[in-house]
């Protein structure tokens, strides 16, 4: 719960709520528009790393008249339990509520070489992007090192990077990550015509 009385933030113009904290816009300035706040104090998502992310805006948009929005944040997260649990962008349910079409790419880790090899072979890696496309909406892993594996689905995202993309990508072996490139495989069969899918058959059975 963050720590809010007993700071006279009355006296500077500043609305709070013992619950939620102190009130900010999309900019991160309070209700004093000369006054920003950031981190644990004002966010609903309290990470060390959103944090930190937060108080870079404030400080651009306070000190150097930037326009840099809150809500543009790709923000992931992960709960350290075993196997760990990480998650970046829309859930299936989030995009079905903004009627978004998803399309659903899973890839358990007991398919995953290194996961056998470890015996760390719970879990699963999920990637959601818009349907009709490789653009990558949201992300679930399951894992060991989920913890790791998200960060390069939160580059993928933040930097418009699609599943055709990471599906070119050579990964050493073995990882756990090669989970995530195993996915991007699975979206690029999906763009086989039938065609093409027969003569891949016919040829592989020469």
């Amino acid at each position: 719960m963050p720590i809010v009385e007993g700071m006279n933030l009355e006296s500077a113009g500043v609305r709070y709520d013992t619950k939620t904290g102190i009130h900010i816009n999309d900019f991160l300035q309070t209700s004093n528009r000369r006054i920003y706040a950031a981190g644990d104090v004002c966010l609903e998502y309290k990470f060390t790393h959103v944090a930190e992310a937060s108080a870079h805006i404030a400080v651009r948009n306070a000190l150097f008249l930037g326009r840099k929005r809150l809500s543009a944040l790709t923000i992931p997260w992960c709960t350290y339990t075993d196997p760990e649990i990480a998650h970046i962008g829309l859930y299936v349910r989030e995009a079905r509520e903004k009627d978004i079409p998803i399309r659903t790419f899973t890839v358990l880790m007991h398919d995953v070489d290194r996961a056998v090899t470890d015996g760390e072979e719970e879990g699963f890696v999920k990637i959601h992007v818009r349907d009709g496309t490789d653009r990558i909406l949201g992300a679930t892993v399951v894992a060991r090192h989920a913890g790791e594996m998200i960060n390069g689905l939160s580059l993928a995202i933040t930097s418009g990077i699609g599943l055709r993309a990471l599906a070119r990508v050579i990964h050493t072996y073995p990882t756990q990550a090669e989970a995530i490139k195993m996915a991007a495989d699975a979206y690029n069969r999906t763009r086989l015509t039938p065609t093409l899918k027969s003569l891949t058959k016919r040829w592989l059975a020469w």
